[in-house]
């Protein structure tokens, strides 16, 4: 299996064609508010959002009036971005399919495959992506899947439109995608979840709650911007900071006496194990 990271340069983009959004959510507003703030008119935006308070925020934040169901003017649009709910997906693509027959489709729903897509759509030019919540400040990570009737073109198009949430990296097998739902889509809930543990254990240490999170934060910011910078593997970067009998070595001895590692790898194989039953549960209607 082939995997192919690209790092974006943050450079002027070219001027984007019209694009909907089916569903107004975090994600969708991380998209829209990255490529508005590189000078993207809100007039390039079609959004339906079924959710009045949704709506709504969409128009204080970014100008954008967006609709409560899909209709004519939607046949405007170049890409459509499907940012709903795995649940909601068949009932919208039915909605939107008349008016969306020449459209590239981007998807950021988890689990629903794209063979799915294709038929709810009737269209072959259909992207998977699998973003995370690090988008909303540009600090993502977003694995990508095309199809087969996705033209260079279009992946290139769907590059520019993601740049702003992050870092992309493409898969050749869409089933890698439940690997990268695992890892990253649901990883910052497992970094939060240690940084958490961190600042708990910082209070019974003696620290003051904002100190113990803090240091919890800094910590876990300043060895992922290392980690990111060196050339090293995180192996050997752990090994410099450990040294035999001290207070790092004592640390990582109790986290291996309670299989940690182990455990950890066994949770992030369950969150595989959830996307690909997302997949069969919404994607066979």
């Amino acid at each position: 299996m082939t995997i192919a990271a690209t790092f974006l340069p943050r450079t002027a983009p070219s001027p984007l064609p019209p694009i909907a959004f089916v569903g107004g959510g975090n994600m969708a507003s991380a998209i829209i508010g990255g490529l508005i703030q590189q000078g993207t008119p809100a007039g390039t935006f079609e959004v339906v959002e079924p959710f009045e308070e949704a709506r709504a925020k969409l128009a204080k934040s970014f100008g954008i009036s967006a609709r409560a169901e899909a209709g004519e003017a939607l046949s405007r649009c170049a890409v459509v971005v499907w940012a709903v709910k795995p649940q909601t997906f068949a009932e919208a693509a039915r909605a939107m399919r008349p008016f969306a027959a020449s459209a590239l489709h981007l998807s950021v729903a988890a689990g629903i495959p794209s063979d799915s897509i294709a038929r709810w759509l009737g269209s072959e030019r259909v992207v998977r992506a699998m973003p995370n919540t690090p988008a909303l400040v540009g600090q993502g990570m977003t694995g990508l899947y095309a199809r087969d009737g996705v033209e260079a073109a279009d992946r290139a198009l769907v590059a520019q439109l993601l740049a702003p949430t992050g870092e992309l990296l493409w898969v050749d097998h869409e089933s890698a995608l439940d690997a990268v739902t695992a890892m990253s889509g649901s990883g910052p809930a497992y970094v939060f979840y240690f940084i958490e543990a961190m600042a708990e254990a910082g209070v019974d240490m003696g620290l003051s709650p904002e100190q113990a999170l803090r240091l919890a934060i800094g910590t876990f910011t300043g060895a992922s911007a290392l980690a990111h910078s060196a050339t090293e593997p995180p192996q050997v970067l752990r090994e410099r900071v450990t040294s035999k009998g001290g207070t790092t070595y004592a640390a990582l001895c109790a986290l291996e006496a309670a299989d940690v590692k182990a455990k950890f790898k066994e949770a992030i194989r369950a969150a595989q194990k959830r996307a690909g039953e997302l997949g069969e549960e919404f994607g066979k209607t």
